[in-house]
């Protein structure tokens, strides 16, 4: 009987959830991912261009700081932080990326947790000073831990902290176009950043249909999806079209804290690696899958990887 009723419950959610394609999308590596452009301006346009986005399409997107990206020389930057400012004003919340992104996989446990603690330092209290709450932190690299207790001492250390971790599920190398298209920028050559944008809109349409896919074949149904993206010139300049071909899908727009609500993300992982990889692939290896399951990942084109590798001199998060 006990079994019965876990069965109801279970399909009964998935028709539930099969009704509603949501995602929610959020933002890494704010205030703006710049390859070492230092203008203001540029980076107060690739700000607003983002959030004009999420204004046009109302999307209750989240932004994920590394907050050394707020001092120069020592100082706070106050250009920097007026652009959180800009994210804050307009109602959309702010969330801990650490300090300087740090992989927690290869430095010291006290010394990772403590560029945690310094990475809230001003969106915490600039989150306050707008009434927003300052709840979620997002895993540089999305690196967890490279095993089940190394997870559990940071996932314990950020519950002690008033965090909630957040996941990701379509994951995507964004950041590789994005670098290859800040080339063809500094080069002025048009031609090429349409070449480069046109080829990541279908590359994210391919990732989209992928993880629906992976998500269908664990769940018997498309769970509510959580979109990694960074805070580029590339996505400043697409996220339009990008979400354009997300609603083409069925697809309406959750806040982090309503995307957490699926029962799909109570699942718990209890394999672990040196891995920086969607939650549906690490609740797949957690099940022991057949490695078909993790064939047809749609590749970034060789083409923008030789972009992408131009110029790597230049610093900047990933």
């Amino acid at each position: 009987m006990k079994y019965f009723f876990t069965l109801i419950f279970s399909i009964a959610v998935s028709v539930l959830y099969a009704q509603d394609k949501t995602m929610c999308i959020t933002v890494d590596d704010l205030p703006v991912v710049s390859y070492g452009i230092d203008d203001p301006e540029f980076h107060l346009q690739v700000t607003q261009d983002l959030i004009r986005t999420f204004d046009k399409y109302n999307i209750p997107a989240i932004g994920y700081v590394n907050e050394f990206k707020l001092y120069e020389g020592g100082r706070l930057d106050s250009n920097q932080v007026q652009l959180l400012e800009h994210w804050l004003k307009k109602g959309y919340e702010l969330g801990n990326h650490t300090f300087s992104h740090k992989n927690y996989h290869q430095v010291p446990f006290e010394e990772y947790t403590a560029d945690v603690t310094r990475g809230e330092k001003v969106s915490r209290e600039l989150s306050g000073k707008y009434g927003l709450p300052y709840q979620y932190f997002r895993h540089p690299y999305l690196r967890l831990g490279l095993s089940e207790a190394h997870a559990d001492s940071l996932r314990t250390f950020l519950s002690e902290q008033g965090y909630t971790e957040a996941p990701v599920t379509i994951d995507n190398e964004d950041y590789i176009f994005a670098k290859a298209y800040h080339n063809a920028f500094q080069q002025d050559d048009q031609q090429l950043m349409q070449k480069i944008g046109e080829a990541y809109v279908k590359y994210m349409t391919d990732k989209l249909l992928f993880y629906e896919e992976s998500s269908d074949k664990l769940f018997g149904r498309n769970i509510s999806q959580i979109l990694l993206i960074h805070a580029s010139l590339l996505n400043a300049r697409y996220l339009d079209e990008l979400t354009q071909v997300y609603i083409e899908h069925g697809y309406r727009f959750i806040s982090q804290t309503d995307v957490i609500k699926d029962p799909a993300y109570d699942n718990p992982f209890t394999r672990y690696g040196d891995w920086g990889i969607s939650w549906i692939d690490r609740w797949a290896l957690t099940r022991g899958v057949e490695r078909e399951f993790f064939e047809g990942d749609p590749v970034t084109p060789e083409f923008v990887h030789k972009l992408n590798n131009q110029g790597r001199g230049v610093k900047d998060v990933y």
